[in-house]
C-alpha cells in the first residue's frame, strides 16, 4: 500500500511503495544538557530522513530516527544504546556530543562488536587511543580544529599566552595539542596563566581576573555554551580582551556566538558557521531546504546532524544492507557529499575530512548578532597526522 509522507523539498511524482518493515537509526544524545547545540542537530537529522524517504528510503525500507537522551552520563547512554538494539530493533547507531560519553558509547561498540558512527563528539581518543575497529567519526576531532587555528594562531607572533578551557577530556585535549603545536612553531613561547573550570560552572570574575594578572599577549579560549557566555560578559566588563588577541575554538558557532548579541566579541579568530555568507550551490540547496522545513536559520548542529545520517545512508548503500562487517567495509574510504562540499572516511584511522570555517568575529548590526567575517573553509584532510603518526596513536586491534 502507498503512503504519502509531508516533505518539506519538494513535491512527490510518485509515491515509493516501501518494503515490509523500516530501517532504524538509532541515536543517542545529551539534549537535556545541550539544547543550544541538540535541538538544530536533531532538525538536521530530521530533515536528512525526510530527504531519503523521499528518494526511496533505504534498501527500499522508510528509515526512521528512534532517539535517546544520555542525560550527559556515560552510563546512561550505554543503557539507552543497549535498549535501542534490544527494544527497539534499531539497524544502526549513530549519536554523542559530550566526549566522555562518545567514548563510553565507542567502548560499547566494541565490546558488542556494533557499528557506531560518533557523530559529534570531538574527543582524539574515540578514533586514537581508544579507537577499535567498529566506530567511525563524522566531526573533525579536536586534534584537527585546534591544528586550524594554530595555523593563524602562530601569525600573530605572539610569545605569552594564556589559555582558559572545560575541565574535561575535550577541553585537555585541546589545550594539550595546542600547546604541541605552537611550540614545534614557535619554540620561545611562553604559557603564563591557564584556568580550567569545571565544564558548566565557571566563577568567570575569578578567571578573568586570574588571567587578566598574568598580563599576556593572547589568549587560546576553548570554552563554550553557557560558560563562553560569561567568560565574554565578564572580560568585556574587566577590559581582559583590550589590546590582546584572543583565539577561540568553536567560539564562532552560531548556537553559542548568538546569544551574545551586542557583547558578541570583536577580532577573536575563531572556528565557527557563517550560514549566512556561504555561497555554494550545495549549500544554497541546503539552506533553502532547512528554512522551508523549519522557517528558521542553520546552527553548527544542524550541518551535523545531517551529515550523519547522510553518511549512514551513503554507507548503507554501499554495503547494501546493515550488517556491521559490511558497513565497516563500506565505510572505508567512505565518499559522502554533503552542504559543505564532498567529505571522506579515513581507512586508517576512521576519521571524516569535514573540516571547519576560520574566520574572525565582529557585531552585524543588519542581523543583530555576532557573526564571522573574513572566513574560509578549512578542508579536515590538510589538517590531520600522517598515517605514520595514527598508527603509532591507534591500538594494533583497531587496524
Amino acid at each position: 500500500m502507498q503512503k504519502r509522507w509531508a516533505l518539506p523539498l519538494m513535491a512527490l511524482a510518485a509515491v515509493p511503495a516501501w518494503a515490509q518493515g523500516v530501517l532504524k537509526i538509532g541515536e543517542v544524545n545529551s539534549y537535556k544538557a545541550m539544547p543550544a547545540f541538540l535541538e538544530p542537530y536533531k532538525k538536521g537529522m530530521d530533515l536528512a530522513v525526510q530527504e531519503i524517504n523521499a528518494a526511496g528510503g533505504l534498501l527500499g525500507k522508510k528509515v526512521e530516527l528512534v532517539v535517546r537522551d544520555d542525560n550527559g552520563n556515560p552510563g546512561d547512554a550505554v543503557r539507552a544504546a543497549e535498549e535501542l538494539y534490544t527494544r527497539e530493533k534499531i539497524d544502526v547507531l549513530t549519536g554523542s556530543f559530550l566526549s566522555h560519553v562518545g567514548m563510553a558509547l565507542t567502548d560499547y561498540a566494541g565490546q558488542k562488536k556494533r557499528f557506531f558512527l560518533a557523530s559529534e563528539t570531538l574527543t582524539d581518543k574515540v578514533v586514537w587511543a581508544n579507537g577499535n575497529r567498529y566506530t567511525y567519526r563524522l566531526r573533525g576531532s579536536t586534534y584537527m580544529q585546534t591544528a586550524m587555528l594554530v595555523q593563524e594562531a602562530k601569525k600573530l607572533n605572539k610569545k605569552r599566552w594564556a589559555i582558559v578551557y572545560p575541565n574535561y577530556e575535550y577541553g585537555q585535549s585541546a589545550v594539550a595539542t595546542f600547546k604541541q603545536l605552537m611550540q614545534q612553531a614557535q619554540p620561545d613561547i611562553e604559557f603564563v596563566a591557564e584556568q580550567a573550570p569545571p565544564l558548566g560552572k565557571i566563577d568567570a570574575g575569578a578567571v578573568v581576573q586570574a588571567l587578566a594578572d598574568a598580563k599576556p599577549d593572547a589568549i587560546f579560549n576553548v570554552l563554550f555554551s553557557v560558560d563562553l557566555g560569561k567568560f565574554v560578559r565578564e572580560g568585556n566588563t574587566r577590559g581582559l580582551f583590550k589590546g590582546r588577541q584572543v583565539v577561540g575554538l568553536l567560539s564562532g558557532e552560531p548556537e553559542y556566538l548568538d546569544a551574545l548579541r551586542q557583547e558578541a566579541p570583536e577580532g577573536w579568530i575563531v572556528t565557527g558557521y557563517p550560514w549566512y555568507a556561504i555561497k555554494t550551490p550545495a549549500h544554497d540547496a541546503f539552506l533553502k531546504a532547512y528554512q522551508a522545513a523549519y522557517k528558521d536559520y542553520p546552527r553548527l548542529g544542524t550541518i551535523v546532524g545531517y551529515n550523519a545520517i547522510q553518511s549512514l545512508a551513503a554507507g548503507i548503500r554501499k554495503a547494501g544492507s546493515t550488517d556491521t562487517e559490511a558497513l565497516i567495509r563500506a565505510f572505508q574510504g567512505l565518499h559522502v557529499d554533503t552542504p559543505w562540499g564532498p567529505i571522506t572516511y579515513r581507512p586508517q584511522d576512521h576519521q571524516s575530512t569535514m573540516g571547519a570555517y576560520v574566520g574572525k568575529t565582529t557585531y552585524s548590526k543588519e542581523l543583530q548578532r555576532g557573526v564571522m567575517v573574513d572566513f574560509y573553509y578549512a578542508d579536515g584532510k590538510d589538517y590531520q597526522p600522517s598515517d605514520a603518526e595514527v598508527k603509532k596513536l591507534r591500538p594494533a586491534s583497531a587496524q
